[in-house]
């Protein structure tokens, strides 16, 4: 059933204070030494000066004039952020007082909001078994609140997860290099290539989305998982320690093969728990980038 519109909008509200507050308290100054000054943009040609570095020359002009140019570049002033989300139904699992889905809106509007306060352009990309939405990166409050409104009206698809369609159709519609958040609880076939390819033009961050009850099983006799994307049950006796131990292990070798796909594909994991404040696992992951790109 749809949300009420002054319902989305109350949460919205609610979201943007909270968000406010995390970007406040954690990332003064640290959003912009991590993602910032990754790119060089063209800013002119001049004559060449005695000192120059020779390999900034720009031939053809110097060939036309004959007299050595050079190209000057500076430093990105600003970023394109772009979320590309995961909202298969999924995401509507949760143990605790927040589903996989709303700890992916809290997170990804605290990183909006670090985006608007460096004047980046913000853009957002849904999708399930293809692409739900796209809204294309652009600057301003008024367009973070737009994007908050549009995930936290979303209604979890009952259909399979495709990390490369949404990939794919991210490369062909974002020319110009980006940081980007892909938000996914990651049960889903794996994209190798995709994330290879989508993390050599941008700056590819994997947020892993997981809820405690998702790893382990409690002792609560027989119970019945249901898959929300294929409909297909399997009944446990949850009695038998083995059939927990068995979970678990299934579990964590899924987490594995997770973390080592990112990993191979040269793309930072940032691992979010539903049942943790994750303000803490994004002062962490800020630290890492920073020692990393001193």
């Amino acid at each position: 059933m749809a949300q009420d519109v002054a319902e989305i909008l109350k949460k919205v509200q609610q979201i943007e204070i909270v968000a406010n507050r995390t970007v406040d308290d954690l990332f003064a100054g640290q959003y912009k030494s991590v993602f910032r000054g990754r790119g060089m943009e063209f800013d002119e040609v001049r004559e060449y000066q005695p000192g120059d570095d020779i390999r900034t020359i720009d031939w053809n002009v110097t060939a036309r004039a004959n007299a050595p140019f050079i190209k000057r570049f500076v430093e990105e002033r600003e970023l394109t952020v772009v979320f590309v989300v995961d909202v298969s139904a999924s995401g509507a699992f949760g143990s605790i007082d927040r589903s996989k889905l709303d700890t992916v809106v809290e997170v990804a509007a605290s990183l909006m909001f670090s985006a608007l306060k460096n004047n980046d352009k913000v853009g957002l990309l849904t999708f399930c078994d293809d692409v739900v939405d796209y809204l294309p990166p652009r600057k301003g409050k008024a367009n973070v609140l737009h994007l908050i409104r549009q995930l936290v009206a979303v209604e979890p698809i009952h259909r399979p997860t495709n990390l490369d369609a949404a990939l794919d159709y991210l490369n062909r519609v974002q020319k110009r290099r980006a940081v980007v958040f892909l938000l996914s609880d990651f049960l889903a076939p794996e994209a190798r290539k995709a994330l290879a390819v989508s993390n050599r033009r941008h700056d590819l961050v994997g947020v892993t989305i997981s809820d405690p009850r998702e790893q382990v099983l409690p002792d609560v006799g027989f119970i019945t998982l249901v898959d929300p994307e294929t409909g297909r049950q399997v009944e446990l006796d949850t009695r038998h320690p083995e059939v927990r131990r068995l979970f678990a292990d299934q579990s964590a070798r899924q987490r594995r093969r997770t973390s080592d796909l990112l990993k191979k594909c040269g793309v930072d994991e940032l691992p979010i728990r539903t049942d943790e404040k994750f303000a803490g696992t994004l002062r962490r992951f800020f630290h890492m980038r920073e020692r990393r790109f001193r």
